[in-house]
């Protein structure tokens, strides 16, 4: 994970729950190139077809809002969406994301900073987003350090599995 995230921005509204995010419809899809062809097809159908890895989600408050799928998380990250900064989260969606290794910020007051095509320039230890077109930025309170760590070892599952590499180089034979 990069301290400093920069990227086009994609804006949302408020309440987008997880349907809008990967319709229920492919929840019997596991592989993450399938995903990512229909992810945001109900919030905003052209995302898919348009997007660019390095690409920012901007939304409104409650973003990931409905059921608990991970799913919606994993189709963003496949996509290649470098981070999501949000007004507010669903809790459950944002640990999702986190356990994935997708950012996941909440900045009060974030969406009405940014206009769909604008570049953010997010700045992860130091707490601030800025909209590069405008100039104007807001602050945000840092992720603590282990969720930081979680983001930069790529998630929960890849940190563990280092972890237990770890241990496992270190162990006698």
């Amino acid at each position: 994970m990069q301290d400093v995230i920069e990227g086009r921005v994609w804006t949302l509204g408020r309440d987008v729950d997880t349907d809008g995010i990967i319709s229920g419809k492919y929840l019997t899809v596991i592989d993450p190139n399938e995903l990512k062809k229909h992810v945001l097809e109900i919030a905003l159908p052209e995302f898919a077809a348009a997007a660019r890895p390095g690409d920012i989600l901007v939304a409104d408050e409650n973003f990931g809002s409905g059921s608990s799928r991970e799913h919606a998380p994993q189709a963003l990250k496949a996509i290649g969406v470098a981070a999501i900064i949000a007004d507010s989260f669903a809790r459950i969606f944002f640990r999702n994301s986190i356990n994935l290794g997708l950012p996941a910020i909440e900045a009060r007051g974030v969406r009405a900073l940014f206009e769909t095509g604008d570049t953010a320039r997010l700045e992860m230890t130091a707490g601030r987003v800025t909209n590069r077109r405008t100039g104007r930025s807001i602050e945000f309170p840092p992720l603590p350090h282990h969720l930081l760590d979680l983001l930069e070892a790529g998630g929960l599952v890849e940190k563990v599995r280092a972890e237990l590499a770890a241990r496992t180089a270190g162990a006698p034979a």
